[in-house]
């Protein structure tokens, strides 16, 4: 990715992260740059759009990819499958799965919630496989009281 279109996609993030509705996105460009669209922006308005971003309150995230993200989605998978057979009542396991994550990841800033495990950030993943474990053992202390009746 050049320069200009990772600052775009910093822009489009930023705006989905302040929850800005299309028009007030379009109103702050106007103001900061006299354009509409972050396509139309150089880097230089770019860079004082997301100075005003900031301001405004947004902080950006640093990039936090490796391996520690990609084993903590595999382990989310795999407390997944644990509590399939378990038996959680789920028609489309799959869709389950991204229902449970959204819930989990809501915020202000996001209030649909990340849509699919893929797309979570280290502290988003850690805060759903931490649920999805204790929602295991909440389901084997039950099975193990049932067992036991």
């Amino acid at each position: 990715m050049t320069p200009r279109a990772t600052m775009i996609a910093k822009v489009h993030l930023a705006k989905k992260q302040l929850a800005l509705a299309d028009e007030s996105y379009r109103d702050i460009l106007r103001r900061v740059t006299g354009q509409e669209s972050a396509g139309a922006l150089d880097e230089r308005d770019l860079d004082r759009v997301l100075a005003e971003f900031k301001r405004l309150g947004w902080k950006p995230k640093p990039n936090r990819t490796g391996t520690s993200k990609h084993a903590q989605i595999r382990m989310i998978h795999a407390v997944w499958a644990d509590l399939c057979k378990l038996g959680i009542d789920a028609e489309d396991e799959a869709a389950a799965l991204r229902a449970f994550v959204a819930r989990q990841t809501k915020t202000a800033a996001n209030p649909a919630g990340v849509s699919d495990p893929a797309f979570l950030d280290s502290h988003q993943a850690n805060k759903v496989l931490e649920g999805l474990k204790a929602w295991r053992t909440r389901l084997r202390r039950a099975g193990a009281r049932a067992e036991a009746a």
